[in-house]
């Protein structure tokens, strides 16, 4: 029998969400529209944000903790000229600068975008969800108190100018950028401006990618309201990791959790088309046996009776893969993505 609150459904939707709404709104509507109280999402959009937010509903929702160091892609919409007290445009004006007219060359502009690529220190935004001393620096921020958030490690992957022009007499770069897990967009934003001699802000933030999970990929709230379960993605793509098929008595182990001899499992990764020297599996296309030996510590997807029953790491020394999250319903495969 279900829990109280309980739908029995266990998966993951990839939602487009809109301008306007908190994550935690999002959350809210799955939770009506599916009648599962159990829903968590990855990543968190501010509500002037729209795009890819990832939503897992019922025993899914401990996927969230494996599923947060995805690479991810923007469109943001840099402002120059005024810094706010949020980095976005939500906050107040707190600055003006004046704006160099080398800003407004578009040859610059692509160089000066080009150059964000790399790794760097940066300093995240005050109103953000970051901890501290116990409470999120936004609350703390609010409440009047002095926040001193430290840098941290990021790394800009590929951005693009994509469009520049004027909006209520303010110049905008509109940029494409792909980043590691911590990247604030914000703070790209407002430190770019800063290094071009004037100020910036977000005027607009679209998340086009998480990951493999695309926004052609994602529905939104209103779409999902009549698709229903059917607009469940498959968790083993999106989270990326090497997977192994469980029958018989391999299906049996993981049912129970227990641990799993290395030399009783195959090891797949997928690939996008089958070489002479690689022959695909029977059981999945674009599905190959791994050649690489599993690390330490790495963590696979375990995929029983079509479903992701568990996650297993390998423990190197016992030679096992010893069960690190086991479904008690196994979470759906819906549509690949």
């Amino acid at each position: 029998m279900a829990k109280r609150g309980s739908s029995g459904l266990s998966l993951v939707l990839g939602i487009d969400k809109p301008i306007g709404m908190s994550s935690h709104d999002v959350v809210n509507r799955v939770r009506r529209l599916l009648g599962e109280r159990r829903v968590g999402h990855t990543g968190t959009l501010d509500p002037l944000a729209s795009g890819v937010l990832v939503v897992c509903v019922g025993p899914a929702a401990r996927l969230d903790a494996y599923l947060t160091g995805h690479d991810k892609t923007y469109r943001v919409r840099v402002v120059f000229g005024t810094a706010t007290s949020t980095d976005d445009a939500e906050g107040e004006a707190i600055k003006s600068a004046p704006v160099s007219s080398e800003l407004y060359d578009e040859s610059f502009a692509r160089a000066k975008v080009a150059a964000l690529v790399g790794k760097s220190k940066q300093l995240p935004p005050v109103y953000s969800a970051i901890k501290v001393d116990g409470q999120k620096a936004y609350a703390a921020a609010r409440a009047g108190k002095i926040v001193e958030l430290k840098p941290r490690d990021i790394e800009v992957y590929a951005t693009a100018l994509i469009g520049m022009g004027e909006e209520d007499g303010a110049l905008y770069w509109d940029v494409e950028v792909q980043v590691s897990k911590g990247t604030y967009v914000r703070s790209l934003a407002r430190d770019l401006g800063a290094s071009l001699g004037t100020c910036a802000h977000v005027g607009a933030l679209r998340r086009t990618a998480l990951g493999s999970l695309r926004i052609e990929d994602c529905v939104s709230l209103d779409a999902l309201e009549g698709l229903g379960v059917r607009a469940a993605i498959d968790p083993v793509r999106l989270l990326g990791l090497r997977f192994v098929f469980a029958r018989g008595s391999l299906a049996e182990a993981v049912a129970v959790g227990r641990a799993l001899r290395l030399e009783d499992v195959t090891v797949c990764e997928r690939v996008l088309q089958a070489t002479p020297d690689l022959e695909l599996c029977a059981c999945s296309a674009g599905v190959v046996p791994s050649r690489t030996p599993l690390a330490d510590g790495e963590v696979v997807s375990v995929v029983k009776d079509n479903e992701l029953a568990a996650l297993y790491s390998l423990d190197g020394a016992a030679g096992l893969l010893k069960p690190a999250c086991v479904f008690s319903t196994g979470v759906s495969r819906g549509m690949g993505l």
